[in-house]
């Protein structure tokens, strides 16, 4: 059967400045914590061991030509460009960018920009980070300095990447600096992220650029053990918090009113001004990435909660195993690929049927040169988890769904945030010693998908 997408279907990839470009002036959190904990970093391999793409960018650039890429998103470095967060403008940063923008352009390859993908310059984060309204107000400069740099050749603009995940690692779970566990902190910083995502569509919107701008979501859907009204009630409540808590406010203007009922009950509620409301209600965007890994399965709850232990989502749902699910061994997440299509039914039906396209979906896996015929990689297991996805795509699209493109996590192996290279994600092979790319069979395969605009499956 052949599935043919959209004429002028965005094909791409999406990567990000700190797992690509390497050692940079600006220290950011990652730098620090590498520094002082390098054992919670896979192999002990920092953020410095990347993909060189500062070194390599045209011939990385004419490799992405090479797969067929109509588009490709990567982000700006804010601790690249103002080394300390708040300061004076990187004059080498700039140059940098402008030639990666006009190359992307020239070779026919729509860049998508984003502007913060959890790279907080450390200097920010010693006052505080996202807890602190004085960052805020330092990212909505920083934003807007960009927008003047490149809002003439960038068209397609994002305020944050995963902005859930920052605050499920860095201030729930401890798997990003600052390792806070603490949920009021926790929603503290949820709550300044979307300031300061309203802050920068606001000085957008005051620039009258020709293009648009968004935010990149990572959306997992909650998926109840059963349709018992306890196990749907743990979904909703994890749906809430996980997905809605910012899905809402970029779409809607607003939070769920029964997402801030439930943190008020538990006086879990961050400190607000009364002109918050106004600011976040002009933070609605023109287009919305969707980042789709795997879904979140949910019960209700086993056991009591210990009133004396600290208040955190897990006092509503426990996480529930389907039996029989498809797992990626090597990463430890489910592979659900109706998932992507539930997403898009769920943006049509009860969001508007906004602009949107997948930004990233991915496969990591480990020790890949087991793989290896005659000189490249055979993964035919992305092949199918990719060609698995774009079909439930494909039938989201079909229903009417305002989906405009789908983009690959990732152009070539990078540098994984805790997990350095244990899981390999690229189209391309990097040989960490020599930094040599080999273009891998998914790749070929993508890039004759992205030629044709189609593929075929039995």
């Amino acid at each position: 059967m052949k599935y043919a997408f959209p004429d002028n279907f965005w094909w791409g990839s999406a990567s990000s400045a700190l797992q690509t470009e390497g050692a940079r002036e600006g220290e950011t959190t990652w730098d620090y914590w590498f520094a002082r904990e390098p054992n919670r970093f896979h192999n002990g391999v920092g953020p410095q061991q990347t993909s060189t793409f500062y070194q390599n960018w045209k011939t990385d650039i004419q490799l992405l030509k090479q797969l067929n890429h109509n588009s490709f998103r990567t982000s700006i470095s804010w601790a690249r460009l103002i080394p300390d967060g708040i300061g004076e403008v990187n004059p080498e940063a700039v140059d940098f960018y402008n030639q990666v923008i006009d190359e992307l352009n020239e070779q026919g390859i729509t860049p998508f920009i984003t502007l913060f993908h959890f790279d907080m310059p450390m200097a920010m984060q010693e006052l505080g980070g996202w807890e602190n309204r004085d960052v805020v107000d330092a990212y909505a400069r920083y934003a807007q300095i960009c927008f003047e740099l490149f809002g003439d050749r960038v068209l397609h603009w994002f305020t944050f990447n995963e902005p859930i995940v920052p605050v499920e690692g860095g201030y729930l779970y401890d798997f990003h600096y600052p390792n806070v566990v603490d949920f009021r902190r926790a929603a503290t910083v949820a709550y300044h992220t979307v300031l300061a995502h309203a802050k920068a569509v606001q000085a957008y919107r005051a620039g009258h650029y020709a293009g648009e701008i968004g935010i990149v979501l990572n959306l997992t859907p909650s998926y109840p053990r059963s349709q018992n009204p306890v196990d749907v009630k743990a979904a909703h409540i994890a749906d809430l918090m996980f997905n809605r808590s910012f899905l809402d406010p970029v779409l809607r203007g607003e939070y769920p009113a029964d997402l801030v009922a439930l943190l008020k009950s538990y006086d879990q509620l961050p400190a607000c001004k009364p002109e918050d409301g106004f600011l976040i209600a002009e933070g609605k965007i023109d287009l919305l990435g969707v980042n789709y890994y795997q879904p979140r399965r949910v019960k209700c709850r086993d056991s009591a909660v210990n009133p004396q232990a600290p208040f955190m989502p897990e006092w509503f749902f426990d996480n529930y195993e389907m039996p029989g699910r498809k797992m990626n061994p090597y990463r430890g997440w489910e592979i659900y690929e109706p998932g992507i299509y539930d997403i898009l039914v769920n943006l049509r039906d009860n969001y508007g049927n906004p602009r949107c396209f997948i930004s990233e979906n991915g496969m990591g896996v480990e020790n890949e040169q087991r793989f290896i015929e005659n000189g490249q990689i055979n993964d035919h297991y992305r092949i199918e988890f990719i060609s698995e996805h774009l079909t439930w795509l494909h039938k989201g699209i079909s229903e009417g769904c305002n989906c405009l493109g789908y983009h690959m996590w990732t152009f070539i192996d990078n540098w994984s945030w805790c997990n350095a290279y244990k899981n390999r994600y690229g189209f391309i092979q990097l040989d960490l010693e020599t930094q040599q790319r080999t273009i891998k069979k998914s790749g070929e395969w993508f890039a004759a998908t992205a030629l044709n605009n189609s593929f075929e499956k039995e």
